[in-house]
């Protein structure tokens, strides 16, 4: 099972420099876990910069894969993992989410450097 996080799902939508670092995730829907608070992330982000419909449609690819619900599991384990890591909360969250599943979280947000289950690529900027 994989998690892309926000960062790797504007960066595959945008096709930017990382873009093939999270195809393979991104298209393997089967297996593509995608937590509700990256949803927001990534419309909200979308938005502000190309507008409703390109966000809505990058939501409706988001949308391939399965929805996971914030619950009360993973809302106490993301406050355990913010706790430990230091991490904000809608990393937390990912995180958390990812580990619920045992699934890899792939990202290029230099937070979730060096920790555990995750596939980190750094950012490339233009």
């Amino acid at each position: 099972m994989n998690v892309v996080d926000s960062s790797g799902w504007i960066e595959f939508a945008a096709d930017e420099e990382n873009a093939d670092f999270f195809k393979r995730a991104v298209r393997d829907a089967d297996n593509l876990l995608v937590p509700t608070v990256c949803i927001y992330e990534v419309f909200k982000r979308v938005l502000r910069q190309f507008g409703e419909e390109t966000a809505l449609e990058i939501v409706a690819q988001m949308s391939s894969g399965r929805i996971v619900e914030l619950d009360r599991q993973i809302a106490i384990n993301a406050a355990k993992v913010s706790n430990e890591t230091k991490l904000a909360m809608a990393d937390s969250i990912i995180l958390a989410t990812a580990r619920v599943f045992e699934a890899t979280l792939w990202t290029q947000d230099e937070h979730f450097k060096n920790i555990e289950g995750v596939k980190y690529i750094e950012k490339i900027y233009k």
